[in-house]
């Protein structure tokens, strides 16, 4: 499913709006979201597009973002996955700062390359870059492209899962929003909910 954040905006505040000011407007588009999730139904992989955004706010990227994020990696969380994409220069401060204060990660996709913006430490880090550069990918794979042990990469992917930065496939481990067959966002629109 891919959300156009700037359509819901208009939709949910001004029809001319494109600037996500003030923890009213994050709380009233956040829950617009969440209502077009739910009506739907959950799928496995949702992408949240902030392409026609021009500004976030600090208070918005908290009210969209983190608290989208907190739902989805709690542990009574809907099933499913949360990645991004559209997120420009603007946007990381307050992104990243959010991001930091919970303690939260999220995956952005741009020009078909998956990135890692967040609260992640080396190992996570690393263990997540070889997912990305060579999924889908088994344990045993990723223990040897990295040089450890298969326990410790198999509790390093286990953590990554559980924060749903990348996803068990059968195949292996792969980066959400990852096209079947190769890398690359969920194709979107641009016109809201697909």
């Amino acid at each position: 499913m891919h959300i156009d954040v700037g359509t819901v905006l208009r939709g949910t505040v001004c029809d001319l709006y494109s600037n996500l000011v003030t923890r009213p407007t994050g709380a009233a588009v956040r829950t617009a979201i969440e209502q077009q999730v739910g009506e739907i139904g959950v799928p496995v992989v949702t992408t949240i597009d902030f392409s026609q955004v021009n500004l976030l706010d600090f208070s918005c990227a908290d009210e969209i973002v983190a608290k989208l994020l907190l739902r989805y990696t709690g542990d009574n969380g809907p099933p499913g996955f949360l990645t991004f994409r559209g997120i420009h220069e603007g946007h990381i401060d307050p992104i990243e700062t959010v991001l930091e204060r919970h303690a939260l990660a999220l995956v952005s996709w741009h020009e078909g390359e998956a990135e890692l913006f967040g609260y992640v430490d080396d190992d996570e880090r690393d263990h997540w870059v070889t997912v990305r550069e060579h999924g889908p990918v088994h344990v045993e794979a990723v223990a040897n492209l990295l040089g450890v042990t298969e326990l410790f990469a198999a509790e390093q992917l286990a953590r990554l899962a559980r924060r749903r930065l990348i996803m068990r496939r059968d195949e292996g481990y792969a980066v959400p929003g990852t096209v079947q067959g190769g890398p690359g966002p969920v194709p979107g629109n641009g016109s809201g909910v697909q």
